[in-house]
């Protein structure tokens, strides 16, 4: 294998940063040309088209649905909002605080909220997929730790290769994590790294020596991990090529066996936290693009296969597998391999999906823990997938995963041809057609090298909720 093993030093040398090249350029003019505010496709339809009015009586429906099949594995998701201090650039539903009675007050909501579900769904359903998020799950103390998945035991039934794994924050890791996650039952870590860079963690205000994450990666390798995943951001305040070009290097000499590559949305007006961000030093939207193409390019020599949109995974891996066979899948938790049809969600702002049903949980820690001490779920909005999203939803992801479009689906549930399912909407693909980004095939079309970058474009030609109108939700850009 090209990659290398986990080193103990610095690269030893200056990295050279990434050449320009024509192609590079033709790159930067087809993005340009088509940018435009798009989704993610995390789900279909996106969640700021579902509904307010969809509650407590509707997921208690889709519970006593998903009951009806109890021969059907579940994913579990748990979100952990608690963090020793917010980062600036942070999105996610975090909760700044040190107190471990606040942390016990929550596990103990969770567990109301597990009992409440299982005893609508069954006790002892399988389970094929575990997820903790964030937050930091490993703020959580070594017996908090096991208490809570002692809790999910109980409830469920975790087969043997389910994929179970954990959010972890280098800089509050401890030597004894590892090797108890394992213990428990955990097979996959996801450390946030973000960037070696430290101008660029002043700026975002997370300070994380090296020596952090080089240690919880050797503690996971001798607690036998199979799977460890590195989150890099960019897009971040004084990320240059130059210096990126450093972190990607360094990165790759670590050898973790996946990393994801998220790119930073500047939103100070809806992320109140991103308001401390010294965003005097944000790239502009050439240079991050750079950023962009500079970890493909990196990471693909390094022997990385690129997985989706901005992720990769070394040849070996399941994900790297399941992609060259096209079938890889992507849920709420992230792309995987063992997504089962059914996500159940615990935990304030926890998203799942039950029975053709999207759901989410109250994002306000107050109002979920009296919900849940009033004896009621704590729901703020879903919604109800009708024939036309699932169909539209299974094309939006199948592409997203697979990077093709076939011809056929009448092996798929809606037994009908894409001519017929989508006859209004292929005449959209026909741009993407004549700029490269789509190769007609004998089956139906694939996606090109160059079309990756505009997975989220191609993806939009089925979405049937993006209109243009005054009331448009706003998305981040292409890349």
């Amino acid at each position: 294998m090209i990659l290398p093993s986990v080193g103990r030093g610095g690269l030893g040398f200056e990295p050279p940063p990434p050449h320009e090249s024509p192609e590079r350029e033709e790159l930067f003019g087809l993005i340009e040309r088509h940018a435009k505010a798009l989704p993610r496709y995390t789900s279909y339809p996106t969640v700021p088209y579902w509904d307010a009015e969809f509650g407590e009586a509707e997921y208690v429906d889709a519970l006593d649905d998903a009951g009806d099949a109890p021969d059907q594995p579940l994913s579990v998701y748990v979100h952990l909002p608690f963090c020793g201090k917010r980062c600036y650039y942070c999105g996610c539903n975090a909760i700044a605080g040190h107190r471990a009675e606040v942390v016990d007050r929550y596990i103990e909501r969770l567990s109301w909220e597990i009992e409440g579900v299982v005893d609508r769904i069954g006790v002892g359903r399988s389970v094929s997929q575990i997820h903790w998020g964030g937050g930091t799950p490993n703020f959580l103390t070594d017996a908090q730790t096991a208490r809570l998945f002692g809790m999910l035991e109980s409830a469920f039934h975790i087969e043997a290769d389910a994929e179970v794994s954990i959010e972890m924050d280098p800089r509050v890791a401890t030597a004894s994590q590892p090797p108890l996650l394992k213990r428990l039952g955990f097979n996959r870590i996801s450390m946030g790294v973000q960037d070696f860079d430290h101008r660029v963690q002043v700026a975002i205000g997370r300070i994380q020596p090296e020596s952090d994450t080089v240690s919880l990666l050797e503690w996971s390798r001798t607690a036998g991990f199979e799977s460890v995943n590195f989150d890099l951001v960019y897009g971040l305040p004084y990320q240059t090529s130059e210096s990126f070009a450093r972190t990607l290097h360094r990165v790759v000499e670590l050898a973790p066996d996946r990393i994801a590559t998220f790119s930073y949305a500047h939103l100070p007006q809806v992320r109140r936290i991103q308001r401390a961000v010294d965003a005097t030093g944000l790239p502009d939207n050439r240079a991050k693009l750079g950023l962009f193409l500079d970890t493909v390019e990196v990471f693909e020599e390094a022997g990385y296969q690129w997985i989706g949109f901005d992720h990769f995974a070394t040849p070996d891996d399941e994900l790297s597998v399941a992609a060259r066979e096209r079938r890889l899948l992507r849920n709420f938790m992230g792309y995987t391999t063992h997504a089962a049809p059914d996500q159940v969600a615990f935990g304030m702002s926890g998203i799942g999906c039950l029975a053709g049903r999207f759901v989410q949980n109250d994002p306000r820690i107050k109002n979920w823990e009296e919900s849940l001490e009033a004896g009621h779920f704590p729901i703020v909005r879903g919604h109800r997938l009708s024939l036309d999203d699932q169909v539209r939803s299974y094309v939006i992801q199948h592409l997203m995963c697979n990077l093709e479009l076939p011809d056929d689906l009448t092996s798929e549930p809606f037994g009908a041809p894409m001519a017929e399912l989508f006859a209004r909407d292929l005449p959209g693909l026909a741009p993407y057609v004549e700029e490269g980004f789509l190769e007609r095939t004998a089956t139906g079309w694939d996606v090109t090298s160059t079309g990756r970058f505009f997975l989220r474009n191609i993806a939009s030609v089925f979405d049937a909720y993006l209109v243009d109108s005054a009331d448009r939700p706003t998305f981040s850009s292409t890349v």
